[in-house]
């Protein structure tokens, strides 16, 4: 996986927290991620266009609550739309800044988000796809982002050139 659709994350997931949440972020070692690890609450973001894949933001319950309490300046039952809606805003807006910092010219669209919650649960992703686990650490807990994207080859612009020219013919 191209590193330039990575630290686009890194950037987005800091910006984030320390502007919407007043919550520095430290970030571990980014590793290809091997089996299920679980977690209680997960956003997930699709991405499409010249780069396709998915983005999760998985927490721990506990950090999950507390994160959302900062974010909404209050506390927000675990059980309630509200808190789903509140972690799905979060994986957005990490998404979009991300997408934003991507290499000029790659056109990405990001669906609207999912939110999982369930004790233990995992997310399964596309299996040709190498998926990055980047660890992240705060005063609120230890949660991961996921990134699972691959880009597509920029288009060449004189081989479109030529296919518009022979459709004409």
């Amino acid at each position: 996986m191209d590193p330039n659709y990575i630290k686009p994350f890194i950037t987005s997931i800091q910006n984030v927290f320390s502007t919407m949440l007043q919550l520095p972020v430290s970030i571990g070692e980014p590793t290809i991620k091997s089996g299920q690890q679980p977690f209680d609450v997960s956003g997930i973001i699709g991405m499409s266009g010249d780069v396709t894949g998915s983005v999760v933001l998985s927490f721990p319950r506990d950090c999950a609550e507390r994160v959302v309490a900062l974010f909404c300046g209050q506390q927000v039952a675990f059980e309630t739309s509200d808190f789903n809606d509140a972690i799905g805003e979060l994986v957005n807006m990490v998404s979009g800044n991300a997408k934003a910092l991507f290499p000029a010219g790659r056109k990405v669209s990001i669906s609207c988000p999912s939110v999982v919650v369930g004790a233990k649960h995992s997310v399964a992703r596309q299996s040709d796809v190498p998926c990055i686990q980047i660890p992240c650490g705060t005063d609120c807990g230890d949660f991961v982002i996921e990134i699972a994207i691959k880009s597509k080859p920029a288009a060449d612009p004189a081989a479109a050139t030529n296919a518009a020219a022979s459709v004409k013919a």
